[in-house]
């Protein structure tokens, strides 16, 4: 067998290159339930292996009784699921069928998981002796360890999401918020403790890293309750599993639902709200729900639903609440079917805390320049806003795709706090508090843009001779390159028979 690995740099690349020798003829949607399937499957199977053996040791012949894994968070992993058999069936024909078995069998033990797993391993379509290999990979890798700082099981999940998102282009927006943005959100509204919901949570990237932070600053996963809901039965299974292997218990309902019309949590009012709605989503049903109690700004329309988005929000906050919302940079401006008014109103109620800019090309699945507005009920700063250009941050990491950087996602959250605390020494070009006064005279327009202005250029002082001599120098440098170029490519052509 070969070695464990449990934390080699770049091991998510090598088991997503694996893994993708399974996909064949498969659609990218259905190959991430397989992949993601799988994962989880052996993410439980390690934790419930780590907890029999604990028991074997403690010798009270505890190690098939079921209490002595749920009181610790771990799921119950039948004889007939566990990994060791699966891993001996895996040069089988069957192997498709003992999966789909193992996930019936564990979803029957655990009844949070029940109609959760995927169940669809053995389908002529799926190659399996692909589906064999990938198995080894797996058995030959460890999920978990008694040490949670090695739990890798969290960093193969949401770099095989990045994945998938990057493959599916346009329709990975129904499950993927990059993961600079979800930071972002999270370092700003700085989740530690209460409420924390998400209407349109896909596949709960938002609680997963308000989890990561909540640990990073040494306290207690226990300290929120997550609520979300999704409107995706695929990507609503997604993210039940997702939060399921990462202990955080959540109310996501009971199945995946309309939050419009089907609102999972009529009553909460939440401490935190931070979510990544569709962008212009049109004829969402808002001829169906004109009086509804939600639409306390005006009602929104049917051919856009930015502002039912981020009424819905509001009304679901608490008296101290505050949210982050990703929509389209439109929703800054728009003065069309009443939009401009309910905007108008909202500010005028004081509850727009913060507006940010994004770096364009962050997302994978759509070239829309989007901003976050920062939403809060009980503004530390009456009666001011603040307006952050980011437009300039972040780093190409691939040709079409753009990543914030740490460095630029602290400068975003250290201005918000600093703004706060009423410390903030504003930055032409990056950053400006406006007075309601001031945005009333701006038409209501929520364009960072307008308010911070132009970033003062740095003064040039070369000398314009020696500019000019050194420009020149450079080109005719430049120049004779290309003379040579061209005369390597007319070689080049000449050889093959063609002749200029």
């Amino acid at each position: 067998m070969a070695e464990i690995n449990s934390a080699d740099i770049g091991f998510e690349d090598k088991i997503w290159k694996a893994a993708d020798l399974l996909r064949g003829n498969l659609d990218a949607s259905e190959y991430k339930s397989v992949v993601l399937g799988l994962i989880f499957l052996k993410y439980i199977s390690d934790r419930f292996e780590i907890r029999y053996n604990e028991l074997i040791e403690e010798g009270e012949g505890f190690e098939e009784d079921r209490d002595e894994y749920t009181s610790e968070s771990v799921f119950y992993v039948p004889q007939d699921s566990r990994w060791e058999i699966i891993a001996s069936k895996s040069r089988t024909p069957e192997i498709g069928t003992t999966i789909d078995d193992a996930m019936r069998h564990i979803e029957k033990e655990n009844p949070k998981l029940k109609g959760i797993l995927p169940k669809n391993f053995s389908r002529p379509e799926l190659d399996k002796r692909r589906l064999g290999d990938v198995v080894d990979l797996f058995t030959n890798l460890k999920m978990h360890t008694k040490d949670e700082s090695k739990d890798i099981l969290g960093r193969v999940y949401e770099y095989c999401l990045s994945k998938f998102a990057e493959q599916e282009g346009k329709l990975a927006g129904e499950f993927y918020t990059p993961s600079c943005i979800v930071q972002t959100l999270v370092e700003v509204l700085q989740p530690l403790k209460g409420r924390v919901y998400d209407p349109c949570c896909g596949s709960g990237g938002m609680f997963v890293q308000s989890a990561k932070f909540i640990e990073s600053h040494a306290s207690n996963i226990n300290n929120i309750s997550v609520y979300g809901q999704d409107s995706n039965p695929t990507t609503w299974k997604m993210a039940t599993m997702n939060l399921a292997i990462r202990g955080i218990e959540a109310d996501l309902g009971k199945y995946n639902a309309d939050t419009f019309f089907n609102d999972c949590h009529p009553t909460l009012k939440a401490d935190y709200v931070m979510a990544n709605p569709p962008f212009n989503l049109s004829d969402w049903g808002a001829d169906k729900l004109s009086s509804d109690v939600r639409w306390r700004y005006g009602v929104p329309p049917n051919g856009n639903a930015n502002y039912a988005w981020l009424q819905h929000i509001v009304h679901h906050l608490a008296p101290n609440g505050k949210a982050g919302v990703v929509l389209a940079n439109g929703s800054l401006s728009s003065n069309t079917s009443g939009e401009g008014e309910i905007r108008r109103k909202m500010i005028e109620d004081d509850i727009v805390e913060g507006i940010i800019a994004m770096p364009s090309q962050l997302f994978y699945t759509t070239q829309i320049p989007v901003s976050i507005w920062f939403i809060s009920k009980n503004k530390k700063q009456k009666g001011k806003t603040l307006f952050i250009d980011a437009r300039n941050l972040g780093t190409m990491v691939t040709r079409k795709l753009r990543q914030l950087t740490t460095e630029d996602i602290h400068l975003i959250a250290q201005t918000f706090e600093a703004f706060q605390k009423g410390t903030l020494n504003e930055e032409k070009g990056f950053s400006s508090i406006a007075s309601l006064e001031t945005i009333s005279k701006q038409d209501y327009i929520l364009t960072p843009g307008r308010y911070v202005g132009i970033a003062d250029q740095e003064e040039d002082s070369e000398p314009f001779e020696e500019k000019m001599q050194r420009l020149t120098t450079d080109l005719k440098d430049l120049f004779n390159k290309s003379h040579d170029l061209e005369k390597e490519i007319k070689t080049q052509l000449k050889k093959i028979g063609y002749e200029l």
